[in-house]
């Protein structure tokens, strides 16, 4: 998380490293997360428990209808009156009633909180006095809202979700785990021990938290949105045209694509970067490998599991694509970089 936030400290860094970095025993923090951009959208200053219980609990209910496990412990309270409200148990008024009594009793407390440490500049303050209990936004969230990168936030999140709750639900061996990439449909999937394709998510909502909402080689806001005029293509880092040259190893791996602004990715077509955006790349991965599996079980499975030996194969297979390519290419536009 510190290398996350090191050269760009803003507003927008420290709400990714909470989602991307902050502990995952459970995935109320995802739920609440949602809820918040919900809700903020509607220029509140002032969120009572009320007011966040309906959105959780949807969110949370929305999940466990596709996958029954959100957390690591063997039970929970809350989750069961959630199945109890699938299963036709409980009405959506019981629902709300216990989702502001059991849902919130760690979440707001936890949610801000990254390597145990609070972020910079948080984005609400809790208020439990005086009988009251709601939490009161900051100018930072209110800031954050008004970001270009606010839209692409709830894809993000719901991305992370997704990531999260299959690693719980596949039960497959780190050391044999790997997400696979289906460049049809722009799909990140896994084969599970049956062979069966379980399809994860979108691939750009996976790796735009992870470069900060930023084309990877020139740094201007990109969006995820598939509604948006400006939405940045997938690209193999190394030229995907000679990946028989790099066999065994897979060029179609997570640890190869990147997010480009589409008009500066036409221009770089079949090329190699040039070396300085390898560090990049190695950087990118690390972050990727900081949030934990299944995309960084992935990439270690496939790269190293060092540092070192994950330098060393980025390193030979720059050599391999440059060998093939001959030329390398830089962007006509290069913003200050933030990793």
């Amino acid at each position: 998380m510190v290398k996350f936030l090191i050269n760009d400290p803003s507003l927008e860094s420290q709400w990714r490293a909470i989602i991307l970095f902050g502990k995952n025993t459970a995935t109320y923090k995802f739920a609440f997360a949602k809820a918040l951009l919900e809700l903020v959208e509607q220029e509140r200053t002032k969120i009572t428990l009320t007011d966040l219980a309906e959105p959780f609990s949807r969110h949370v209910v929305d999940h466990l209808r596709k996958n029954d496990k959100q957390g690591s412990s063997s039970s929970s309270k809350f989750l069961g009156t959630c199945r109890s409200f699938i299963n036709s148990q409980i009405t959506k008024e019981q629902l709300l009633v216990q989702t502001e009594r059991l849902g919130f009793v760690n979440v707001v407390d936890a949610f801000q909180m990254v390597n145990r440490d609070a972020v910079p500049d948080p984005f609400y303050q809790k208020n439990y006095t005086n009988g009251k209990k709601e939490i009161v936004i900051t100018d930072n969230l209110l800031k954050l809202k008004e970001s270009f990168q606010f839209h692409n936030f709830g894809q993000e999140t719901e991305s992370r979700w997704n990531l999260v709750e299959t690693a719980w639900n596949l039960n497959i061996n780190p050391t044999l785990l790997e997400v696979q990439y289906d460049e049809g449909k722009e799909l990140l999937f896994i084969e599970n021990n049956t062979m069966r394709r379980v399809n994860i998510t979108s691939v750009r909502d996976s790796l735009n938290g992870y470069q900060k909402g930023k084309c990877f080689y020139s740094f201007q806001d990109i969006s995820v949105n598939s509604l948006s005029p400006n939405i940045c293509d997938v690209d193999h880092f190394l030229p995907h045209l000679n990946k028989q040259n790099h066999f065994p190893a897979n060029i179609n791996g997570v640890w190869n694509l990147v997010l480009a602004d589409s008009s500066v990715n036409r221009k770089k077509n079949a090329t190699v970067p040039d070396i300085k955006y390898l560090n990049r790349l190695y950087n990118r991965n690390e972050f990727f490998i900081a949030s934990k599996h299944p995309l960084s079980e992935t990439i270690v499975n496939q790269t190293g599991n060092t540092p070192e030996k994950r330098r060393a194969f980025l390193q030979h297979h720059y050599d391999i694509a440059k060998n093939n390519s001959i030329h390398t290419w830089k962007p006509d536009i290069e913003l200050p970089s933030t990793f």
